[in-house]
Parts: C-alpha cells; sequence; structure tokens
C-alpha cells in the first residue's frame, strides 16, 4: 500500500512541506506554476545544507502582498483559482481549520476574521502548492509521526505568546497529532499544522513496510539538529491501524437500571467510542456496577462530567491506553433476495491497511426493517446480508 509518511522531528511549515514532497519526485516546474498561476509570488527551489542534510530547500518572494485579509478573501481565491476539484476542496478544508482555529483565539466569527501572518500570500502559496502535491503523490495512506513544535516564544501580530503560538494550539488540539516540545524557538508554524492536521493520520513511530523515497524540506533557521522536514515514500505492508485511546471506570452502587440505560445513550452522544456496563458486589455485599468507557482522550474530560452528572459518582477514573489496535472501517451496502424480491442492506467492512477484509457486518437497523417486512427471522436476514456482502468484496 503506497503511503506518504512526513516525519517532523524538527517541526513542520508550508514551504518545509512543499520542499520534502519535491524531494520525494514532485515535479517542481509544474508546481511552480500552479501557485504562480493563482498567487502574486515567484518560487524558487534550490538546496541547503542542514547539519550535514541535504534538503530541498523553497523559497517564496511576495510582491505587492496584502497584509489584512478576511477569510473570505481567502476563500474566494482558492475558488477562483480553476483548481482540481480534489486540490480546491483541500485548500479550502486546510483554511476552514485555520479560520475556525484563529475565530476560538480571538472571539470572532470568520466572517469578521483578518488574518495576519496567515492571509499573507506566502501562506496562499503553502496551502495551494501544498494540496496540489499531496494529491500528484497518489498516496493510498498519509502518516505523520509525532511533532516537535519547538520551544521558546514566539512574536505574532498581537503580541508575544510561548510555543505553540495561540492559533497552532488551536489547529493541534483537534487534530490527534501527537506532539512534543525540543529547542529554543517555534518550529510548527499555524500553516504547517493545519496541512499536516488536515491530511494526515497520527502514528507513535514508523509504519511497517519498505521504504520507496525520501525527501528532506528545508526550514529557514540553522539549529542544533537538522532543520529539516523528513517526507517519506513506503509501501506499507497489511498491519492494522493505531491509535491512542483512554479508559474512563467508575463504581456505582445507588444508581437504577433506567437511569444506567439512559446513561449508554447519553455517554455515546458525548462521543464515548465504546460502553460497558458491568454488575459487581461492592464493600458490605453491596450490589453495584462498574461502567467504563471508552473515549478518545480530547473527549475524557466531557465524557467524565457527563458520567459525574447522569449517575451522581463523585470521580472517574482515567486509564490511557497507548497503542490500541484497531481494523480501518467503511461503510458498503449488500443486496438479498427474499421472495423474488431484492432488498438493499447497509454493511460494515473491517480491513487492514492492504486492504485484507477482516470481518463484515450488516447494521442492525437496516437488517430489522427487512425482518419486519418479509416476516424472515432477523438472525435470517443478517446471516444472508453477510454472506451477499463477503461474495461481493472479498475479490475486490
Amino acid at each position: 500500500m503506497r503511503s506518504l509518511v512526513f516525519e517532523p522531528f524538527s517541526g513542520a511549515s508550508g514551504d518545509m512541506i512543499l520542499g520534502g514532497l519535491i524531494g520525494l519526485g514532485v515535479d517542481e516546474s509544474e508546481l511552480c506554476e500552479i501557485i504562480e498561476s493563482v498567487v502574486d509570488v515567484t518560487i524558487s527551489v534550490g538546496t541547503a545544507n542542514k547539519c550535514g542534510i541535504e534538503a530541498t530547500d523553497v523559497h517564496i518572494q511576495t510582491h505587492d502582498d496584502k497584509n489584512n485579509r478576511r477569510y473570505a478573501d481567502l476563500i474566494d481565491t482558492v475558488k477562483a483559482a480553476a483548481l482540481p476539484a480534489e486540490v480546491e476542496k483541500s485548500a479550502l478544508g486546510v483554511f476552514r481549520l485555520i479560520g475556525e482555529a484563529e475565530s476560538r483565539v480571538h472571539g470572532k466569527t470568520l466572517e469578521e476574521l483578518h488574518f495576519h501572518e496567515v492571509g499573507q500570500d506566502d501562506a496562499l502559496a503553502d496551502v495551494i502548492g501544498s494540496c496540489y502535491a499531496i494529491h500528484k503523490i497518489k498516496a493510498d495512506h498519509i502518516f505523520c509521526t509525532p511533532v516537535n513544535v519547538g520551544g521558546g516564544n514566539v512574536k505574532a501580530a498581537h503580541g508575544t505568546f510561548p510555543v505553540p503560538a495561540p492559533a497552532t494550539l488551536e489547529i493541534l488540539k483537534g487534530s490527534g497529532l501527537d506532539i512534543y516540545s525540543s529547542g529554543e524557538r517555534e518550529l510548527l508554524t499555524p500553516t504547517g499544522a493545519a496541512i499536516l492536521a488536515y491530511f494526515a493520520e497520527p502514528v507513535d513511530r514508523l509504519p511497517m513496510g519498505k521504504i520507496l523515497e525520501t525527501g528532506y524540506g528545508a526550514g529557514d533557521a540553522d539549529t542544533e539538529m537538522p532543520n529539516v522536514l523528513r517526507t517519506m515514500l513506503m509501501d506499507v505492508t497489511g498491519e492494522l491501524s493505531r491509535d491512542s485511546i483512554e479508559v474512563l471506570e467508575t463504581n456505582v452502587d445507588d444508581v437504577t437500571g433506567e437511569v444506567l440505560g439512559n446513561l449508554f445513550d447519553k455517554l455515546m452522544e458525548a462521543g464515548a467510542k465504546d460502553v460497558a456496563i458491568t454488575p459487581t458486589t461492592m464493600k458490605k455485599g453491596r450490589s453495584g456496577h462498574i461502567i467504563q468507557v471508552i473515549a478518545k482522550p480530547e473527549d475524557s474530560a466531557r465524557i467524565a462530567g457527563e458520567i459525574m452528572r447522569q449517575t451522581g459518582t463523585l470521580g472517574v477514573r482515567v486509564i490511557p491506553t497507548k497503542h490500541r489496535f484497531i481494523a480501518d472501517r467503511r461503510m458498503d451496502s449488500a443486496t438479498i433476495a427474499i421472495a423474488d424480491k431484492e432488498y438493499k442492506v447497509a454493511v460494515k467492512i473491517a480491513q487492514d491497511k492492504s486492504g485484507e477484509i477482516l470481518h463484515i457486518s450488516a447494521e442492525y437497523e437496516d437488517c430489522r426493517r427487512v425482518s419486519d417486512i418479509t416476516g424472515l427471522p432477523l438472525k435470517e436476514v443478517m446471516r444472508r446480508t453477510e454472506e451477499s456482502a463477503w461474495k461481493k468484496y472479498k475479490d475486490l
């Protein structure tokens, strides 16, 4: 499986991403032509030696740069560029991440926002160029190892802040990307963070596979470690995906069955990945229940609060769980024939990274609907649906 891997051990910026992708073989003349046809900039591509590593060095020279664009101006520029549809969609998505982050930081709506650093022509060039280059790579998957955000302070339009800058921090908050801090300067820019957040699936280490190509994108700074973004094209073998979760747990001994039943729905609505409630015997022989919830780390506080509100428990234990193996999942459909009539039923397909199907399960609600219409037992509808789905998808 052809995969693009970003390894930002020295952070990432828009020009570093461009350099890394050119280093992987993206045609630099074609890329420069696309960017310069949309944005009033001149692109130069050369090489730079960073602590003994030769890296692709991309410089974006602006001409009549606007320093105070509105969010709508950025969107209009992208839509007027006549980019390929998938590139336009991605560029709009990246700017949406940046815009929503700036909106939260400044307490203004997107319509009220005026962008400073991320609204300049070089930022437009970075986003449009990176989106175009990533799509030219034609990777089946895109991964990103933990990101070094740097350290110290950064001077922005509204003052000096500790690294990461406020907008960068907001972008990272919802990305799932793992980060760490090393160094005494900003290494991850808002633009770099948004591009990685939009495209990449976070991984804690390099995936298993063979290296096909490597590239290095040079940063502007000279640091003790090579200030480069390493990119790789890999043929990733069929391993399972990984994610990071937390298990929330509490014991209750004075909660009714009706409350526990309602709790399931409330926790799933709050973002829980799964909920389990197990009967147990507590101190002094009292009957009780252990409530366990699987959640993303960024959702844990909200879900713990919901557990407390719904049950009255005074504390929720948090058990960090790294490296949970998960199958990639997608929804599709299968068709079954009952009494000379065909019914379309949704199925969930679990597979590994190579595309090998591990399991197929029929969706309960669709099967129940068909069972009600036909009078066929639910378990038979589910069996026929899964059998049909295996025949349809196993050789694809």
